[in-house]
């Protein structure tokens, strides 16, 4: 079953995205896996002490972007193929280069001074 203990909530973000969001995380990370069981709709609001419509709403999100798939009177189960797998990689990927850039450009730093600490820190972990 998808573990949701790791999960915490911010108040930057609706609480739906960041429960499909961390789901997606889990998918890129391999800690949930085709087949896998989420857990019921009330366990899950229970376990996040929120509103069953809000996990609701996530629910109906993660299987409109097709990777939950829920059969009636069955639990919900994660659903990855290659193609939804490299979608999620990209998507994630994307979101944190971007959130990163932007911060960058905040505070000033330029694409080559950015290219330098990419390059100490990837390479041997030091900040030249």
């Amino acid at each position: 079953m998808v573990d949701f203990s790791a999960l915490k909530l911010n108040n930057k973000e609706p609480v739906y995205t960041q429960i499909a969001w961390f789901v997606k995380r889990q998918i890129l990370l391999k800690n949930a896996l085709s087949g896998d069981e989420m857990p019921s709709r009330r366990e899950l609001a229970f376990l996040l002490d929120i509103n069953p419509n809000t996990v609701q709403k996530a629910f109906k999100l993660m299987e409109d972007e097709g990777y939950i798939k829920t059969e009636s009177n069955v639990r919900s189960t994660v659903y990855v193929d290659d193609g939804l797998y490299e979608r999620i990689e990209l998507e994630l990927t994307y979101a944190l280069v971007k959130d990163f850039v932007d911060a960058a450009r905040e505070v000033g730093l330029t694409y080559s001074r950015v290219r330098e600490l990419i390059h100490g820190i990837w390479h041997d972990g030091s900040v030249n």
